[in-house]
């Protein structure tokens, strides 16, 4: 949609300060920035000086067109002769004032088209409104030259007051920038020289780390080899012994005092002790190294719950305490390492019978689709709380009155739980007693390819026979071969 303003015609130089001034009021009326509208003006002027003394004479039409973005179009027709080059100096000077200068032939009248974007808000000017902005812009009379040049010379410097005032505001934004720049600068130099710093003494962190966990590996495997060494050096001695008690225990042998078999025994029990104490040191340095591995089989999970409340029997009638066992709910078959499971319930019994003078320890067994648990409880004097987790560092042990074993019961446990595919926690409330969870997988994990020259794991060929003796000090194979005897499973 257009809408056309005002149509004059350029004659003389009058004209050209008419098409200027006329220009200065139409984009005031269009409600334009005055910096806009002497932009306006000042290409209008161009244009009309240019294009009249070149081509003569020149019309302005002033068009408000509101299709979109309002948009004011003024239009000079003139006929230029064939071959004529439009584009001059003021066609430049205007196409750098106004949003869009272009030229468009039209048969034998030319134009020369300069477009200025306006404010939204002008998109709704009424027709009144209109009509009234036409007729102030008929009624201009033509300006003489030097109210004109007044005009211009007053523009102008406002023009230059105000490039003053944005060059001395620039030249303040550029001393603050300045003076910023060194401050970055400053704190970048200081920055860098931290972080060079730093970086040195990351890297001599890294190198002193690197040392230490040299040393600490050299530690471990010195550590694994030492009790890989005393433990075989060990169980030789340590099998000779309990093989000679049961050599005098056995009834064809030659006949003893009851003393001499008690203190026999004794010694039978010992020894037992002290092989399972060796066989647990080598699981532990086995373990470290990964060579301890579990050798899954079908496990009658009722008669080894049976054969642990048998082995633990004498040792509950020491300490007092009544042992029940409770397997209605436990799966008639589990597939998992006999020998390790036993040795781990053994602890866990152990440990409750040991810490409960008067009371009672049971192991509850039950099982869900997923898993099978081995719950032993005790009426013990439990353990701290800050204490859970520490209970399964090696060697250590909660102080108290009683601190018997070496503290590697419950590492030893945990690591055979681990190998079993499973997991062992502890819940405790001093005073009250301790619940130890074992909680296994209904089915064995994946198995795992077996080491070269480890025919041996866990030291399970090198324990002596079965015996029984007139002590009453004899247990089944099974028993021997767990890694702690009665008296002797850590508490932690």
């Amino acid at each position: 949609m257009r809408d056309a303003l005002m149509q004059m015609e350029i004659t003389d130089v009058a004209g050209v300060f008419a098409v200027r001034q006329a220009g200065r009021q139409v984009a005031a009326a269009m409600h334009l920035a005055h910096h806009d509208q002497i932009r306006v003006a000042i290409a209008l002027s161009e244009l009309g000086r240019e294009l009249f003394s070149r081509f003569g004479r020149v019309s302005a039409a002033f068009l408000l067109e509101r299709d979109g973005d309002p948009r004011l179009v003024i239009e000079f027709g003139f006929e230029p002769p064939p071959g004529a080059d439009i584009a001059g100096d003021g066609f430049s000077a205007a196409a750098r004032l106004m949003d869009l200068v272009e030229e468009d032939g039209r048969g034998d009248l030319f134009l020369v088209r300069a477009r200025k974007n306006l404010p939204a808000g002008v998109a709704g000017i009424t027709g009144a409104e209109l009509e009234e902005l036409r007729t102030r812009l008929w009624r201009l009379l033509p300006v003489p030259a030097l109210e004109e040049l007044r005009t211009q010379n007053t523009e102008l410097i406002d023009a230059l007051e105000e490039a003053r005032r944005q060059r001395e505001e620039l030249r303040r934004l550029n001393a603050e920038l300045e003076e910023t720049n060194q401050g970055v600068m400053a704190l970048y130099t200081e920055l860098s020289e931290e972080l060079d710093k730093t970086n040195r003494g990351v890297v001599a962190l890294y190198a002193d780390l690197d040392e230490k966990t040299d040393q600490l590996r050299e530690v471990g495997e010195a550590k694994n080899r030492f009790w890989a060494s005393i433990s075989h050096e060990l169980r030789t001695p340590v099998n000779s012994i309990i093989g000679l008690a049961r050599l005098l225990l056995d009834p064809a042998a030659d006949s003893l005092s009851e003393e001499q078999r008690r203190q026999i025994s004794l010694i039978d029990d010992t020894g037992r002790t002290l092989l399972g104490l060796v066989n647990e040191l080598l699981d532990m340095a086995k373990a470290e190294q990964g060579r301890l591995e579990a050798q899954p089989s079908a496990v009658d999970t009722h008669a080894l719950v049976d054969k642990l409340s048998a082995l633990m029997a004498p040792m509950a009638e020491q300490t007092d305490s009544t042992l029940t066992v409770d397997a209605d709910g436990a799966p008639p078959v589990l597939v998992t390492d006999e020998v390790m499971l036993t040795r781990l319930l053994r602890n866990l019994l152990g440990n409750g019978l040991k810490f409960t003078d008067e009371g009672e320890v049971r192991l509850t067994v039950r099982s869900t689709a997923e898993h099978v648990e081995f719950v032993v409880t005790d009426t013990g004097r439990g353990i701290p709380h800050a204490e859970l987790e520490r209970v399964f560092e090696e060697f250590y042990q909660v102080p108290g009155p009683r601190t018997e074993g070496t503290g590697l019961g419950l590492p030893y446990s945990r690591r055979l739980a681990l190998l079993l595919g499973g997991e062992l926690t502890l819940e405790s409330t001093l005073g009250e007693g301790t619940t130890a969870t074992l909680r296994l997988p209904s089915r064995p994990p994946p198995a795992e390819p077996r080491h070269d020259g480890e025919a041996d794991p866990g030291g399970r060929g090198d324990v002596p026979p079965p015996a029984t003796g007139p002590g009453g000090h004899g247990t089944e194979r099974e028993s021997s071969r767990s890694g702690r005897s009665e008296g002797d499973a850590a508490a932690g």
